[in-house]
């Protein structure tokens, strides 16, 4: 190990020397963490739990190889977030040591807040919160145990901090977090419609009027990346088996915490336990330091062990779907054109209710509905804005000569009805 020295000459930072400590990443190759508050917050248990939690929740399914994790994300995000500040840098804009130090630490817990499974289970243990408004009260206790050294990245990943690229570093259309996991989910599940060039569009990275900027040579660079982001949405992240897999998950959870509100005894983990026999919204869990408690010790491995038990249950809902999921039988999938024809689903219910002997009510776990939907490209939210050679800026959508950008902008629904095979 090398020792080396956090001091930089554009700013003050609390980066103290260190034994650089290094990781051998698979997509990136050598990754650094190069001091030890950094190191401080990977060795942390909230960040450890992210090792214990699939990227992409039930994507192996499909793809096999996407065994990969939070943690290993959240690494390659923070490497990015490096490279990106040292190229602006080398093209004269001033960020500290403490800068950049924050900004990596936003990426290192950007993700902090996902429940098992990432997506899959997100409205299933909480209702109405996202997993980032998690990820906030997360780094704000960390920020009360670490002597308020998080103060400035949460600034940043709030948007509160004055250098809007910075957070746009974090969370924006051309973010690390995008950069990170479109690399990392193509690589693990072997899509290559998913590859991008990082490297290329972090080196055409500039910040104009304080904003962060694509120089023009770089915007091909960007035509592949809203194509393949395009592509890996609807090959991958949103693929119809997993769609139908997720909704066997959510209604096995759902089914669960119906059995114990009834006073039904579960096994589950002390974790899981919480959650199965406490209703709770966005509002009493934000107010229950015991709920956040209970949260972080929430990882997969909680649920996976929870339905291979439920697997053998009375229950038969519970148990044949627990079966189903465990043994890979999971619901077929329609794509329909239209709303669902309500007597094929009143056929479906009786067929179910007589096949298992439960009543039609019961008989709806074995079926589902799900609206996807996604948009490529929203300027609403946020421009990926082309910097030309005389300082004019344009939209991508008007910069670009090769691609009709404005299809890109369209949200594009679909409507997957989901029912098991009998």
């Amino acid at each position: 190990m090398t020792n080396i020295s956090g001091n930089n000459s554009l700013g003050e930072s609390r980066i103290q020397p260190n034994k650089l400590k290094i990781i051998n990443d698979p997509v990136f190759g050598f990754i650094n963490i190069p001091d030890d508050f950094l190191y401080e917050i990977i060795q942390h248990p909230y960040f450890q739990r992210l090792n214990r939690i699939k990227q992409l929740g039930v994507s192996f399914y499909v793809y096999p190889g996407a065994q990969h994790t939070r943690l290993q994300h959240s690494l390659g995000a923070m490497h990015l977030m490096g490279e990106a500040i040292e190229e602006l840098r080398q093209k004269g804009h001033v960020i500290s040591g403490e800068e950049e130090q924050a900004a990596r630490a936003c990426m290192l817990l950007h993700d902090i807040g996902h429940g098992p499974f990432s997506h899959a289970l997100e409205n299933s243990l909480v209702k109405g919160i996202h997993h980032e408004e998690i990820s906030i009260m997360l780094m704000q206790q960390l920020n009360k145990e670490m002597n308020n050294n998080l103060a400035l990245a949460l600034e940043i990943f709030s948007g509160h901090y004055p250098k809007k690229f910075l957070h746009q570093l974090v969370s924006g259309q051309l973010d690390m977090d995008r950069m990170d996991y479109l690399s990392r989910d193509s690589f693990f599940c072997g899509v290559s419609e998913g590859i991008i060039g990082s490297a290329r569009i972090i080196k055409m990275l500039n910040v104009f009027h304080g904003e962060l900027v694509v120089e023009l040579k770089g915007i091909y660079s960007i035509e592949k990346f809203l194509v393949a982001r395009r592509l890996m949405y609807w090959q991958v992240y949103l693929h119809k088996t997993l769609v139908a897999t997720e909704k066997m998950l959510t209604n096995i959870l759902k089914r669960a915490k119906e059995l114990a509100s009834v006073g039904e005894t579960l096994f589950a983990s002390p974790a899981l336990h919480y959650f199965l026999y406490h209703h709770l919204d966005k509002q009493n869990f934000v107010r229950s330091t015991e709920a956040l408690d209970y949260f972080v010790q929430l990882d997969d491995s909680d649920v996976i062990c929870a339905i291979k038990v439920w697997a053998h249950h009375p229950d038969k809902v519970l148990s044949f779907l627990c079966n189903a999921f465990i043994n890979r039988k999971l619901f077929k999938v329609e794509m329909l054109q239209e709303p669902l024809d309500e007597t094929k689903k009143e056929e479906l219910l009786k067929k179910y209710s007589r096949y298992f002997d439960v009543s039609q009510q019961e008989a709806e776990y074995f079926m589902g509905e799900e609206i996807v939907s996604t948009d490529t490209y929203d300027p609403v939210d946020e421009k990926i804005n082309i910097l030309y050679k005389d300082g004019t800026v344009k939209d991508i959508a008007d910069a670009s000569d090769m691609l009709n950008i404005n299809v890109l902008t369209k949200k594009v629904y679909k409507n997957y009805f989901c029912y098991c095979r009998i």
